[in-house]
This record gives C-alpha cells, structure tokens and sequence, in this order.
C-alpha cells in the first residue's frame, strides 16, 4: 500500500491494508460458521453488494451463473469497486476480497442476509474458494484480479473498457463448502436478479 492509501477515509474496509492473512485463516478454519449452507451463502454475500448500489441509484441488475467448471459468477451493473489513483502511477482497489468488512465481520447480528444468517462480507466468499477472480470496471477504468483462498495472485491487471461499469466476481467454491447451489435470489427491492447456467 501507498503512503496516501493509508491516509483514505476508512469506511468499509481498511485501505491500509490489502492482506489479512489472519483473518481469511480465521473463515477456512471455520467455514460452517461463515458459509452456514454452503455455497448459497457465498452467493448472497456477494449479490449483498450489489444491491447496496442498487439502493443507492434506485435500480439496479445482476446475473448469476453456474459454469461448468464449477465455479460461480454474480455480475452486477453498479459503479464498480472503488479503485483509486495511488499518487504514484497505479492504481489501488478497494482490499474488499482480502480483509474484512468493518460494518459486519465483527458485528454478525448488525445485518442478517435473506437466507437468516449473518452477513460477513466478501472476503468470506474469497477465503473459501480455490480461486476467485474480481472484475471491476468504473468510470475511471477497468482491472482484474485473482485470488486462490482469498489471497491475491496476480496484480490489478487493466482491462479495456466496454463502455459499462460493475463488478463481477467469479469463483470456484472449496469442496468443504460444499456442492453448487443457489439461494432464492429474488430478494431484494431494488436489484432484479437473473440465474443463468
């Protein structure tokens, strides 16, 4: 992290930081406890995002799709993951895969998600995957970036832009979470939800 990442107004997460090795040992240690259902809680944590930026502008759409690997993917049309110029050239993302939400983590009765269980945040969905990849595309760019078991692998790598923004996180859950599933998505008042496969 950058001397001016560590000076950002921390609000859900800790720019400070972009690894929590602590913390995502913490979730695969305990994984009945933080993906209490398996992979349908994974999904709901994710798609929880989403439809915090759809409340925010009134609307919003996300897709859900099961691939053939296994693996997941939640698609939404938001503003993105914050990601900010570091002063130096780059660019920082938001450490939303690798450390915790500060609003819940610690806080499991503070918001409860449709399926009746705490909501912890998405670093939840990372630390519990074999690989996830983060796509995240704002006004001010597009980036990619992988993660296996909630840490990153790879940089925040640019990507050109398409003209949209959102966030689309894909991931190929751990076999102790158990098989793919997905919840009952249509939950939410402002996001529309689409399952595809």
């Amino acid at each position: 992290m950058s001397d001016a990442s560590a000076r950002w107004r921390t609000t859900t997460h800790d720019w400070a930081g972009s690894v929590d090795l602590g913390h995502l040992a913490e979730i695969r240690r305990n994984a009945g406890e933080f993906a209490p259902g398996g992979v349908p809680h994974l999904v709901l944590e994710v798609l929880a995002y989403a439809a915090e930026e759809a409340e925010s502008t009134g609307a919003g759409h996300a897709v859900v799709t099961v691939h053939a690997d296994g693996s997941v993917s939640v698609a939404d049309d938001g503003r993105g993951t914050a990601t900010r110029a570091d002063g130096h050239g780059g660019f920082v993302k938001k450490p939303v895969m690798s450390t915790k939400d500060l609003r819940f983590f610690d806080f499991p009765g503070v918001q409860r998600l449709p399926d009746g269980h705490p909501r912890r945040g998405v670093s939840v969905v990372a630390a519990l995957s074999e690989w996830l990849v983060h796509t995240n595309r704002r006004r001010n760019g597009s980036w990619t970036q992988r993660y296996e078991r909630g840490v990153p692998v790879s940089d925040l790598t640019p990507i050109p832009d398409d003209g949209t923004t959102g966030t689309t996180v894909r991931f190929r859950p751990v076999e102790a979470v158990g098989p793919v599933r997905l919840p009952d998505v249509d939950v939410w008042q402002y996001l529309s939800v689409e399952v595809a496969r």
